[in-house]
């Protein structure tokens, strides 16, 4: 007898959370009960994906959803297979965007900043929204299916990964990788810390460019958009090869520039380009990061004449302690009132700004954490191609020969090239951050340093200072911990292993995980999927990370997805408010119609359109899919259903064969992670050719055919509704586990953990 649920429509409201609740009572998602429950060998092969960690600074978007989708599809499609599948879910603390959050609230509701609160009271405020947020993203993604394994969840500021990332940084101290100095780094004046290039955002915009001398009887023009900065200046670097300025090589010269007295010399630098501007490039050690390696080659002095909140900290009334842009202003005035200005042109630049604040970035001169990605040292075991144990080997090397050797590969394969390019440009990694949120940097000193800014000249630290990097604060009195905290993508790049038990499981003795341990089963991962955009932000670093510290590679293939845009091709956002909310397209359309609306057509790499027209169309999708369900068993309810029927006609035999064939394509598709043509593939043939043309054929058939005809084609469909439900299930996981619960053929048991067809 049919169920009375297929008799009415299906409503994925009443349906997905009732089922999703289901699954986490089975513990299935956890591959270790799946093994003490018999469901996969113990001695099965493991696939494994760590969770792209979402921020604890809000809601999910549809990028998440996509994101969530795509991995989720895998996972279900591995674990049907019979893979000790594991999909380990996590959230990031966020550094700078979570606090910076925080800030604004705060700022907004009660006129405040964190220096009116203090640092534990800050912490305490932040800590109770990260918790409020993870709340919700948790909920979020168990709205849209995710199948984790909670039973491990790991979030980046734990107790768990503040132990791997204070092991890790000591690691890479004592190796000399990690070191602390004066550098110009990209200075945030919004958010009050550094960020690393990748956090930059560049926008373009007019401003003017100016030619100009800084005295009368200074022989050589400059150019520059920022005349503010040539306070600082403390010479003119000229092409070697430049024959305007041969003569000029050499010679210093003092000038009083808009009341600020400076010293400059003539310099020849390899670096400068004789065609652009006048040829001829004034000199700022302090305030450009350019300008601080051509100083480092000629030992200028570095003056810096900006603080850190874009104010001026030399000169006289006219400029003193102004903005830079109204310090500027005054200079260009200064300029033409002493007939020093040669010409002005509007021109088009990019503009730093910090992606958190929106901050207009200020190179400055700052005493830093960096990492040395340059900087030779031995490898004591590496499983790396072209990385020999024992070998010596830079960071950067190790970030190269793990694609370069194919033991990682990129999909998009184009990306590799990007990678590539990123990797021969890549400086040191300046890790340091001034906020409060975060993993506090492991060192301690005694008798602290003090920046001296006598007439604004940059002095190294008392030498007289101890340093102490350690697990914990040292023994002694006296001693106070570096205010810093690290780089979010320090901690973050430790995600694959530091999830899975490191450094607590590594044998020290052989350098390789413990038998038996998480780590040893399930790393390497198989698949880091992800968004392009981030793939120096995170993917670089993760191998960069994972190369030193394991010496092997933290997984095997990126997959990176593009980005989630509106019907019309717009990034979403609020100014346009053309978002929309992957929860209420759960609510509105069911969770299964959004997963479909996102995969199909959606390539690596390749930008995704959605609109709720798109959306409305997998749930119209979703029906057709329960509608069938209903025929099947309300046409063969005559018949029981034979797991080893044989007696099959002809033309059975033939549809028998083209549909293990798109079941085969299908398995090609998913296994080479073409998840945008699987998911097509499946939609076509079950709307194009089981529901349009092989439904149709049947009417017939189990109306007026023969005893064997109509016993054949009952078989068919009933045998064909069950590959249909299992190969849908890892696309469209609740309307697939609530048809299988009607279904003659389930058993009683869940679909989700239902082997893939054996063709």
């Amino acid at each position: 007898m049919i169920d009375e649920k297929l008799l009415k429509p299906y409503d994925p409201t009443t349906t997905e959370k009732r089922i999703y609740e289901m699954w986490e009572d089975s513990g299935f998602f956890n591959p270790d009960v799946c093994i003490e429950k018999g469901i996969i060998a113990s001695d099965a092969k493991p696939y494994v994906i760590t969770l792209p960690p979402p921020n604890v600074t809000g809601i999910l978007h549809m990028g998440h959803a996509f994101m969530l989708t795509l991995e989720d599809t895998l996972i279900r499609y591995h674990r049907m297979k019979g893979f000790r599948t594991l999909w380990l879910p996590g959230t990031d603390h966020a550094a700078i965007a979570t606090q910076s959050r925080v800030e604004k609230n705060i700022s907004k509701e009660e006129g405040k900043s964190r220096y009116d609160l203090g640092r534990e009271e800050l912490l305490r405020r932040v800590n109770e929204f990260a918790q409020n947020s993870h709340d919700t993203i948790l909920s979020q993604m168990k709205i849209f299916g995710s199948s984790c394994d909670w039973s491990r969840e790991a979030f980046t500021l734990d107790e768990k990964r503040n132990f791997a990332v204070r092991t890790a940084f000591k690691s890479m101290y004592d190796a000399g990788l990690i070191t602390r100095g004066h550098r110009v780094v990209n200075w945030d004046p919004k958010g009050q810390t550094t960020i690393s290039d990748d956090e930059i955002i560049y926008e373009e915009r007019k401003a003017n460019f100016y030619t100009f001398k800084y005295s009368k009887d200074f022989p050589i023009t400059i150019s520059t958009t920022r005349p503010e900065t040539k306070v600082g200046d403390t010479a003119v670097a000229v092409h070697p090869e430049d024959p305007r300025y041969t003569e000029f090589v050499g010679k210093e010269y003092d000038v009083v520039f808009c009341g600020v007295p400076i010293h400059i010399k003539i310099i020849a630098d390899n670096s400068v380009e004789k065609d652009f501007g006048t040829g001829a490039l004034g000199v700022t050690p302090a305030h450009s990061k350019i300008d601080w390696e051509i100083a480092k080659r000629h030992n200028l002095p570095y003056i810096q004449v900006i603080d850190e909140k874009s104010r001026m900290i030399v000169g006289d009334e006219r400029i003193l302690g102004k903005k830079v842009l109204e310090a500027r202003e005054e200079i260009v005035r200064w300029l033409r009132e002493e007939n020093l200005m040669i010409s002005e042109e509007e021109v088009s630049q990019n503009v730093s700004t910090a992606e958190r604040t929106g901050g207009i970035i200020e190179p400055l001169p700052k005493l830093q954490w960096f990492i040395a990605v340059n900087k030779e040292f031995t490898i004591p075991y590496s499983e790396i191609n072209g990385i020999e144990s024992g070998s010596t080997i830079t960071l950067k090397e190790i970030m190269r020969k793990a694609v370069e050797g194919g033991q990682i590969e990129i999909l998009p394969d184009y990306f590799s090239k990007t990678y590539f390019h990123w990797i021969d440009k890549l400086d040191d990694w300046c890790i340091s951050r001034q906020i409060w949120y975060g993993h506090r940097i492991p060192v301690w000193y005694r008798n602290k340093f003090k920046i001296k800014n006598e007439k604004s000249k940059i002095e190294n630290t008392d030498s007289n200072t101890e340093t102490y990097c350690g697990m914990e604060a040292p023994e002694g009195e006296g001693w106070a911990q570096d205010e810093d905290t690290l780089d979010t993508w320090f901690s973050s790049g430790l995600w694959t292993f530091s999830t899975l038990g490191w450094p607590q499981s590594m044998n020290t003795l052989t350098g390789k995980p413990e038998k038996g341990s998480d780590l040893d089963i399930y790393h390497p991962t198989d698949v880091l999927e992800t968004g392009y955009e981030i793939l120096f932000f995170w993917v670089a670093r993760m191998i960069l990370m994972t190369g030193f510290h394991i010496g092997t590679i933290p997984f095997k293939k990126v997959y990176l997805h593009g980005t989630v845009r509106d019907a019309k091709g717009r990034k979403m956002s609020k100014s346009l408010n053309n978002g929309i909310d992957p929860i209420d397209v759960a609510d509105k359309f069911g969770a299964d119609a959004g997963r479909m609306a996102l995969m199909v057509g959606s390539a690596p790499g390749i930008d995704t359109k959605i609109s709720e027209d798109k959306i409305k169309g997998y749930k119209h999708f979703a029906n057709k899919v329960w509608n069938i369900s209903r025929f099947v068993l309300q046409n063969t309810e005559d018949f029981t259903y034979d797991e080893n029927f044989k007696n099959w006609t002809e033309g059975d035999i033939k549809l028998i064969e083209i549909q293990n064939t798109e079941i085969e394509n299908l398995t090609q598709e998913l296994d080479n992670l073409k998840i945008h043509i699987a998911s097509d593939r499946v939609y076509q043939y079950i709307w194009n050719d089981f529901a349009a043309k092989i439904i149709e054929d049947s009417k017939p058939i189990l109306k007026d055919g023969t005893i064997d005809e109509k016993n054949s084609r009952a078989q068919f469909l009933l045998h064909s509704l069950r590959k249909i439900l299992i190969v849908l299930h890892p696309f469209m996981p609740f309307v697939t586990e609530e048809l299988w619960s009607l279904m003659p053929f389930s058993k009683n048991k869940i679909l989700m953990v239902e082997k893939w067809p054996i063709i």
